[in-house]
Order: C-alpha cells, then structure tokens, then sequence
C-alpha cells in the first residue's frame, strides 16, 4: 500500500505540472485507495489479536501477579479449563483474577475449548467473585475469546442464563472490577467477564458482537467479505475508546504484544496498580453506581450530534 502511495503522488504531480483538470477522477482514487487502506489496517489488527503467538491469558498472570493460586469447580456441574479463576497478589494487595485461556497445541485447545467457556465456566467465574467481594479484594479479568461456547451441551446446561446471570451480578458486585481485552473479545462470551469500572484493550485487541466472518456469512451473504465486515464492525480499540465503551488503549510493542510480552505485562500491571489505588479508596456504593451509569451509556447513539 505504501508503494501505491507513492505512486499516486507521482501521478498528482505529474497532472499537476501538465495543467490537466483530472481532480474528480484523482479524488475517486483517493477515496477508494483510502478504503482499501483502511480495510487492509483493521484486518491487520484481527490478524494480531489472533496470532497464534500472542500471549494468552496463563502468560500475563505469571508475568503480572505474585503467587497466584488457581481454584477450580462452579459446585454446580464441574469445571471449565476454558476459564482459569484463581487468587494472587498484585504489589502486595490481594486480587482475584478470572481470565479466558486458549491452547497453543491441538490438544490443549480441545481441553481448553478454544477459550470459548461454558455455562459452568461462568458459574465459575461468578462463585469467585462473590468470593471476592464477601473478603473486599478486587477483581481483574483478562478476556480473550471467540464467544461462549456453542454446542449442545452448553444449551443444555443454560449457557445464556449463566451468562445472563454474570452481566446482572457482576454490575453489583461491592468491590473494584477491572476488565483487559487481551486479543479477541468476541460477542456475549465476552461480556460474562466484561462488566466492570475501568475496561480496557490492548492496542491490537478486537471487541464486537460478532466475528467478521460471521457477519459477512450473515450479512453480507459471502463468508469471503471477512475484511469489509470487519470495517463495519468497528472492532478495533480506536474505535470502542471512540464510543466510550473502553477506558483507554494499552500500547503494544510494535509488531504485536507476541514480540514482547515482558514489556507488554509491564505496561498492564502499571496500569492495574495505578487504577487499583484509586478505585480501592472509593466507596463501594458509589462504585456501583457510577458502573451502572457506564452500562446504560453503552450503545446510545445522538444521530443529531454524530455521538
């Protein structure tokens, strides 16, 4: 695309010392290389968010929390290796952290499911924040998946009241919640470990209601306009901070958080300490105030003034 650039400057200089009138036709030209741009920048960020390098939930807390315990079960029907649940210590403060977790081999992705929970994964993951509130530590999640499962079995088992149930409680829950999208935050999967204070995105992370090719299969009715749906979509972190569903943007090292995940954890646990500090010294009835005031906003649109 650079290359491209660099010829379509030639070519305006080129009109331009000729003395010919081609402005419209440079304009068009302008404006579809700009599309193609654009499109070509947003599926480089879907790429990024799922590299099969990109650090994975496991990777962050070893780097980010001291002596972190891992719990398991939902006491209801098992427990989701799709969800890691567990406890640890961030500068000293006691935290609790629920987490998505992908595999990097076949077989640990079918263990793990690809990330995508079941309902027990969220069953789970709400028995340890209630946990958390009922002692006062805060919770930080770290969400990277698809979505929810969707098989059978987790129909079964009532994969949409689990989620349902995670959306209500964890608005009210009497203590901090800090959410980090990771890589992909993908429809209402995401969301049962989504609701909190402060949610933020790495920089090649993606945030949507559905994943680009299923938009394209459903909308679009060709599986194969992956890339213009992800334009549509606007999933990118530029674009949730744009509509204020996240709180701000974690820089990446350049070329994706895979080429450094030291620095990577660094930035976040500077970011969790400093937001920690703040939202620990606040009242916890405020706290879930001001959450439920930041739910409602998500999603209202002023067509008058564009936002």
């Amino acid at each position: 695309m650079k290359g491209i650039s660099s010829k379509l400057r030639e070519l305006k200089k080129l009109i331009e010392d000729s003395g010919l009138d081609a402005r419209d036709e440079l304009e068009r030209l302008e404006a579809k290389l700009g599309s193609r741009l654009k499109t070509e920048t947003v599926w480089k960020r879907v790429e990024l968010a799922r590299h099969p390098e990109r650090p994975y939930a496991e990777d962050y807390i070893a780097r980010i929390f001291d002596g972190f315990i891992e719990l398991h079960g939902d006491r209801c029907f098992g427990d989701d290796p799709a969800v890691i649940g567990g406890l640890g210590f961030l500068d000293s403060r006691p935290v609790t952290i629920l987490a998505n977790q992908k595999g990097r081999s076949l077989k640990e992705n079918l263990r793990r499911n690809h990330g995508m929970a079941n309902p027990e994964g969220y069953r789970k993951s709400l028995r340890l924040a209630k946990e958390a509130e009922k002692f006062r530590r805060p919770i930080i999640t770290l969400v990277d998946t698809a979505g929810a499962c969707p098989g059978l079995g987790a129909e079964e088992r009532g994969i949409g009241e689990a989620i349902a149930r995670n959306l209500r409680d964890f608005s009210r829950l009497r203590t901090p919640v800090i959410c980090v999208i990771i890589g992909e935050g993908g429809s209402g999967g995401a969301l049962g470990l989504c609701v909190g204070d402060k949610i933020y995105m790495l920089e090649n992370a993606i945030y949507s209601v559905i994943s680009p090719e299923g938009c394209a299969s459903i909308l679009l009715r060709d599986a194969a306009k992956a890339k213009d749906a992800a334009v549509m979509l606007r999933i990118t972190s530029d674009d949730l901070l744009e509509f204020k569903v996240i709180n701000g943007i974690i820089p990446e090292p350049p070329g994706g958080a895979h080429t450094d995940p030291d620095k990577t954890a660094r930035i976040i646990r500077e970011i969790l300490s400093r937001d920690l500090e703040d939202l620990c010294s606040r009242n916890t009835e405020v706290l879930v105030r001001y959450r439920n005031q930041k739910i409602r906003k998500a999603g209202h649109w002023n067509e008058s003034s564009g936002g």
